[in-house]
């Protein structure tokens, strides 16, 4: 278990430009959105420090085979985990509006997550936005 930073995502990356769907941007929203995702990660990797917990945190998705997880490099893995925290944090900004870190009212998020409306894994840390990836 680990949380990673990942306080571009409201500071100067737009959480829509590496997490779209088909219905908002049509066909290509996928393909484009893992470029994106992709190019950022090149640009500016994430600080994990357990790389192999953060895979293995995948793996339990069943969405990969272990072989192409164990072959992701490391612009790819920091790729999925900002895509991941994305779309969450989109989430969480359409149903927490407020003032707070990310403009989201936390405490309503928190209220969510414990319902398990929401997934609960993005956490204001002072003014930094944390991923939690891990079971």
């Amino acid at each position: 278990m680990q949380y990673v930073d990942v306080t571009r995502l409201v500071s100067d990356v737009d959480p829509f430009e590496l997490s779209r769907s088909i219905a908002e941007a049509g066909k290509d929203a996928g393909p484009t959105s893992w470029r994106n995702a992709t190019a950022e990660a090149s640009e500016r990797p994430l600080d994990i420090k357990d790389r192999e917990a953060a895979r293995e945190f995948f793996a339990g998705f069943g969405a990969w085979e272990r072989e192409e997880i164990a072959a992701w490099s490391d612009t790819e893995l920091d790729a999925l985990i900002l895509q991941f925290a994305a779309g969450d944090l989109r989430e969480i900004q359409s149903l927490c509006p407020g003032d707070g870190l990310g403009d989201i009212d936390w405490q309503e998020a928190e209220r969510l997550a414990e319902c398990g409306t929401i997934g609960g894994r993005l956490y204001p840390q002072g003014d930094s936005l944390m991923v939690y990836i891990g079971d």
